[in-house]
């Protein structure tokens, strides 16, 4: 019986943020570039469905490319190496972004494909690699003990309408 319950505290995940009909939004917040004078535009909502929806149109104008939606918060991670999003999106690419530390300016980032599908995007953590602005940086992968930020971004340096329909991301 005791390997059971080793075995069921391997393998726990944590739920770091569950969309339904009664979530509040108001700790997740949207950032475009028009923090730099672009002219992109997103928003995020509850649908009919009680999924997350983050939506909207990247702009090139004024050196634009980008919008991204935001929730702080800190998740301790144990033994969880990995994160797991439940999403539909719309065949666009986006960037799944994390930071371990409120002070960075950095985030981990990882990028993938939406297939216009619901699926399960698995993304292992110490493959999620540094940027600020856009570029890499020449210091480790993720390797912390919390996470304190997650972000989704589209910036495929065209424009574009996105949307992405988020049911749970959680670390696993």
């Amino acid at each position: 019986m005791k390997a059971l319950i080793l075995i069921s505290l391997m393998t726990s995940s944590i739920i770091l943020y569950q969309f339904d009909k009664n979530s509040s939004i108001s700790d997740w917040r949207i950032v475009d570039d028009v923090v730099m004078g672009g002219k992109s535009s997103g928003e995020f909502y509850i649908n009919e469905s009680g999924h997350g929806v983050f939506a909207g149109f990247v702009s090139l104008e004024n050196n634009g490319g980008f919008s991204s939606v935001r929730h702080r918060g800190t998740f301790e991670i144990r033994s969880q190496k990995n994160i797991r999003i439940h999403l539909k999106g719309d065949g666009n690419a986006y960037q799944f972004r994390i930071k371990a530390n409120s002070s960075d300016r950095h985030s981990y980032i990882a990028g993938f494909r939406t297939s216009g599908e619901w699926e399960i995007i698995e993304i292992k953590l110490p493959d999620m690699y540094p940027a600020f602005r856009g570029q890499k940086l020449s210091i480790s992968n993720f390797d912390k003990d919390q996470i304190v930020e997650m972000a989704f971004l589209i910036g495929n340096k065209k424009e574009q309408k996105f949307q992405l329909e988020i049911q749970s991301i959680e670390l696993f």
